[in-house]
């Protein structure tokens, strides 16, 4: 298995912007130095939910203060922008970081942010596929044209011309069987997880991508990616703050999913939602925390629903501390990562 690390960049208590983007480029050079694969940006606007709007541009900001780390996007939100620009930057940051970008690409779920973008929610699934279509045919470096309902354009020609051919890896967000079969169909790589998806869910996402036809050389190629907040600790005491923590990121992410969102002054509020799971569910079915020895355990439990390839690390919740998460990250690579070498 594959591990890497995700940066959201959110604070609930509002930190100042140098902070937050001081604090995701110290955890992605301990990432490199520990031995992770990637680390990941996300993309979010308007929110202290999350700070980075621009996730390719921090990309190349971290590529150039490590040392052998693929950077990644996790994601473009790819409905929201036009997707000439998304190709140029994308063949931008993989040139500058000599081939280490990976692409993750998602359809975005925040009413909140395509109102302000004056991008209608209901289009996100058109834009996406128009979007997606645009990419792979400037990554050929040769000039085209295109005629679909949201981007229109005359022959074109997109430079620079991605260093890995023929593009970087692209990994698709999927958070429903429907998500999951339409991005193997393509024989794209798969992410799902994250705050609010179960075990149980991840199982069946799985049991979606194995009951379809797919050719075996095609499937061969495809790897599979979830994502976890993760605390490592070996004093119990510490887990009842990681949790609310965490619960933090899940309450505002499944409220701005749900069109309920509250954002005050820029603030992003966490909302209560119904039948919410308490600590100890959160901690079996939703959270890898605990001791090395429990990490383990539930990493074992969750590559057995979900049989992935690699595993997304999110180490820095809400506002935790940021002494504790770098002793999280510690702990997990020398601790939890050995049990999966191999």
């Amino acid at each position: 298995m594959e591990f890497g690390t995700f940066l959201l960049l959110q604070s609930p208590g509002a930190r100042t912007s140098e902070e937050v983007f001081a604090f995701g480029t110290k955890i992605a050079q301990e990432a490199d130095r520990l031995g992770f694969t990637s680390v990941w940006c996300a993309e979010h606007h308007f929110s202290t939910y999350g700070y980075l709007s621009r996730p390719l541009m921090f990309a190349t900001h971290l590529a150039a203060h490590t040392d052998r780390i693929r950077v990644g996007s996790a994601v473009v939100v790819l409905p929201l922008h036009h997707p000439l620009l998304v190709a140029e930057e994308i063949a931008t940051v993989d040139l500058l970081s000599k081939g280490r970008l990976d692409i993750g690409l998602g359809r975005g779920y925040q009413t909140y942010e395509f109102e302000r973008l004056g991008i209608a929610l209901t289009d996100s699934r058109a834009r996406f596929e128009e979007g997606l279509d645009v990419l792979l045919q400037a990554f050929q470096g040769k000039p085209f044209s295109y005629e679909g309902k949201h981007f229109r354009f005359g022959e074109t020609s997109v430079l620079p011309t991605p260093v890995q051919k023929p593009h970087p890896p692209i990994w698709i967000v999927g958070q429903s069987p429907e998500s999951i079969i339409a991005t193997a169909r393509r024989g794209f790589n798969i992410v799902s997880g994250g705050f609010g998806v179960s075990v149980d869910r991840l199982r069946g996402f799985r049991q979606a991508y194995d009951s379809m036809e797919l050719d075996p050389a095609l499937r061969s190629r495809i790897k599979v990616s979830t994502q976890r907040p993760v605390y490592v600790t070996n004093d119990a005491s510490e887990l009842p703050d990681a949790v609310e923590q965490a619960r933090w990121n899940m309450r505002v992410t499944l409220s701005l999913r749900q069109g309920l969102e509250r954002v005050e002054k820029g603030r992003a509020i966490a909302i209560p939602f119904e039948n919410e799971p308490d600590m100890d569910a959160l901690l079996e079915d939703y959270f890898i925390m605990g001791t090395p020895k429990e990490c383990i355990r539930k990493m074992q439990r969750l590559h057995g629903a979900m049989k992935n390839d690699h595993f997304n690390a999110n180490f820095w919740f809400g506002d935790l501390a940021p002494d504790k998460v770098m002793r999280s990250m510690r702990l997990f690579a020398e601790e939890v990562m050995p049990a999966f070498a191999g």
